[in-house]
């Protein structure tokens, strides 16, 4: 499989993440926060990088392409594959991965804390946010069972 001037990479670092060289490069790709498959797919093609290949035999020019590929993903996802659509304060459209990613979220969820929106108050108290059903679903944590009334 591996020819001798070819040597495994078995972490390749991308994105401030260390992906796994064994895995093909779209499945490496997705231990990126923010990266799924499909995204995976369309930035490989982008780079002009055969999706299916293990991600340590790449060369080390392949690897800095894909690399800037992947950190300007913004501009190569199209508007309906971004992760962030309308942001709060600038209000364009925008592609989050890695630590950016998890600390957006967790500032816009402070935010609705703050100004006690309806969605911040149920993620204070732990409860679902999107309308789902709560009377027979959900039930763990400290309330355990049916209360009953008493006589």
């Amino acid at each position: 499989m591996a020819e001798d001037n070819e040597e495994l990479k078995y972490i390749v670092r991308i994105l401030n993440t260390d992906l796994d060289g064994n895995r093909s490069v779209q499945m490496a790709l997705t231990g990126i926060k923010g990266v799924g498959r499909r995204n995976a797919v369309v930035l490989t093609q982008q780079a002009e990088i055969d999706p299916s290949e293990t991600l340590g035999l790449l060369s080390d020019e392949t690897i800095s392409r894909l690399r800037t590929v992947v950190e300007a993903a913004n501009e190569h996802l199209p508007v309906w594959m971004k992760n962030h659509r309308k942001d709060l304060l600038s209000g364009e459209d925008k592609h989050l991965m890695g630590t950016e990613l998890m600390l957006t979220r967790r500032e816009e969820l402070d935010i609705m804390r703050k100004t006690r929106s309806y969605k911040g108050i149920r993620h204070e108290r732990g409860l679902r946010v999107r309308g789902q059903r709560t009377r027979s679903t959900g039930r763990k944590g400290a309330t355990v069972g049916v209360s009953r009334k008493r006589r």
